[in-house]
């Protein structure tokens, strides 16, 4: 068998499955944010924030959800990129440059243009604010297009948006944390060990790995780095072997089951409560100022224009220049189309923002008004131009 039919007779991962043919899935969470700031904006908002901040042992529920359920997220997240490259539309060296040049323009042009808005002043603090991608609601956007939008798009997304979120805890760590802790960080670093020494002992049971990820995580967040992180992780030690002709024998690779699994849970349930958490922000009664003051501008903007720049452009120029290929069966327009959906910041930015201006209630607000408003024009403006445009032609196989 050629390496053509090879290809076409692979077991389509869980996270491409859930792309490509669970669009209901897109459209809880896109009901779930909606949900959210309804009741946000309603008089059950402050029953809505004190939910949020009770207390379940030693975190609140929305710690719980952000650091806790969406380290879970991650972990199916970063299982997609490692068997996309190796085993997938990542495999060779071009198509992983793209999503790496891409994500460095999209986050270094958005920062310069908040900066340009609040240099000079104070809330310069705030330049990361809309640096990063939400994977969540950017590729929910994609499962709502459905076949309209080639797979090999998707990846380029999925691979785009965790080495953005990846700059972005980065950047946490580096210039917004306060305390770490050299011990856990230690701690953490021997459990990842363990989980490597584990793969090359050819050790195929899931629970080993489980269990060494539950510690990761707690060593990850009491280490002041974003929890998130340890489920990337986790992801990068579960042993691979590349999908045989048959696609019923993927099942026997770890990393397959384990895509398999938590294909539901993430689609259905994380996804959803992750944005109900985080996209109900109250945006009535606050003073007009606010739509047009540096801050509000500056993340509107790096958003909105500096993610359209930043990933359009430096993906266009990488193209012309031979270092990356373009996504298979991608048209030039539906990049474009994807590069505002770049533009979606919520969580994340959301994350910065209370971490870039503590105590200091006005300057969150301005920029959670933003947040907002970059990315709810990021994504209608994607939305409709991948509406609007159609797909390399898929060349038809000789006979």
């Amino acid at each position: 068998m050629d390496g053509t039919t090879a290809a076409r007779t692979r077991a389509p991962s869980a996270l491409r499955r859930f792309l490509e043919a669970q669009s209901s899935a897109g459209l809880v969470l896109m009901g779930a944010a909606a949900l959210a700031l309804i009741v946000a904006n309603s008089p059950l908002g402050t029953t809505y924030e004190a939910a949020k901040h009770a207390t379940i042992g030693p975190l609140s529920v929305e710690h719980w959800i952000n650091d806790g359920l969406m380290a879970v997220f991650f972990l199916l997240v970063g299982l997609e990129i490692k068997r996309e490259m190796l085993d997938g539309q990542l495999s060779t060296w071009p198509r992983r440059i793209l999503p790496g040049i891409a994500a460095a323009g999209g986050m270094l042009v958005p920062a310069l243009i908040y900066a340009a808005f609040n240099a000079g002043s104070d809330s310069l603090r705030g330049w990361a604010i809309p640096a990063a991608t939400d994977i969540a609601f950017a590729l929910g956007v994609l499962a709502l297009l459905g076949s309209r939008v080639p797979s090999s798009l998707r990846v380029f997304l999925a691979a785009l948006a965790i080495i953005d979120d990846l700059g972005a805890v980065m950047i946490i760590a580096l210039f917004y944390t306060a305390n770490l802790s050299l011990p856990d960080l230690a701690g953490a670093a021997a459990v990842t060990a363990a989980l490597v020494a584990l793969g090359r002992a050819g050790v195929t049971r899931l629970l080993p790995y489980l269990l060494l990820g539950a510690a990761l995580w707690v060593l990850v967040l009491r280490s002041g780095v974003h929890a998130t992180i340890a489920g990337v992780i986790l992801a990068l030690t579960i042993p691979i072997r590349a999908t045989p002709a048959a696609p019923d024998a993927a099942a026997n690779s770890p990393l397959h089951r384990l895509e398999h699994a938590l294909h539901l849970p993430v689609g259905f349930l994380i996804v959803p409560v992750f944005g109900f958490a985080n996209a109900g922000v109250a945006v009535l009664g606050l003073p007009a100022e606010v739509l047009t003051g540096q801050v509000t501008l500056g993340v509107a903007l790096g958003l909105f224009l500096g993610k359209l720049v930043g990933v359009f452009g430096t993906a266009t120029i990488a193209i012309h220049l031979g270092w990356a290929d373009m996504p298979a069966h991608a048209s030039t327009g539906q990049l474009l189309g994807t590069a505002l959906l770049c533009g979606i910041g919520f969580t994340m930015s959301l994350f910065i923002a209370l971490l870039a201006f503590p105590g200091a209630p006005a300057m969150q607000d301005a920029a959670k008004i933003g947040i907002l408003a970059g990315s709810l024009v990021s994504g209608l403006l994607g939305t409709l131009v991948l509406l609007r445009t159609k797909p390399e032609a898929v060349p038809t196989p000789s006979r």
